[in-house]
């Protein structure tokens, strides 16, 4: 396997660009669509998202400046373009943050690509009442399994601070469950 490094240099390099690029799409697309998946909560809306991802990664690699692991950048962007779809999908609908999350968990149970049981509905259900910030902590802790300085550098935020809200999401999230 190519080193973060190499890889790097080959996608800033012309010639080098494509196999490169095929070859991060294999090794990130499964961990990138996951974490997205879960801030959509939509398969379709994943996709969509991803592909968008992938697209801002291949167009800025060149601006990458390594200051952080690409790894890390790749997950900033792929957040980021999850809570603008999520912002642009509300605004279009004409609903608040907290419907169109109402609706999005409504219609999760009707999805064919989710396969979970019903503790994995309600689970769902408990993380998509829970701030933003808190749910995007809660998932990259407990189902991506990132360190806190990880996700330190994804969020940009400090260590401190995403243990609180972590601590946070976990109370929230056992309040909701014992509630139904």
């Amino acid at each position: 396997m190519i080193s973060e490094k190499d890889l790097i240099k080959e996608l800033q390099t012309k010639a080098t660009r494509e196999k490169a690029f095929t070859a991060l799409v294999g090794t990130y697309q499964e961990r990138l669509y996951w974490h997205i998946r879960r801030i959509v909560l939509v398969h379709d809306d994943a996709d969509d998202v991803l592909q968008n991802t992938f697209i801002k990664v291949y167009r800025h690699i060149g601006n990458f400046k390594g200051e952080s692991k690409l790894f890390s950048w790749m997950y900033r962007i792929a957040t980021n373009e999850a809570l603008t779809f999520l912002a642009q999908r509300s605004k279009k609908m004409g609903f608040s943050d907290t419907e169109h999350q109402e609706r999005m968990m409504a219609s999760l149970q009707a999805d064919v690509y989710f396969e979970g049981d019903a503790i994995q509905l309600k689970l769902q259900q408990a993380i998509a009442t829970l701030p933003e910030k808190q749910k995007l902590v809660f998932n990259m802790k407990y189902y991506d399994e990132l360190k806190y300085g990880e996700i330190s550098e994804i969020l940009e935020t400090s260590v401190g601070a995403l243990k609180a809200s972590y601590h946070l999401a976990v109370k929230k999230l056992e309040a909701f469950l014992k509630e139904t």
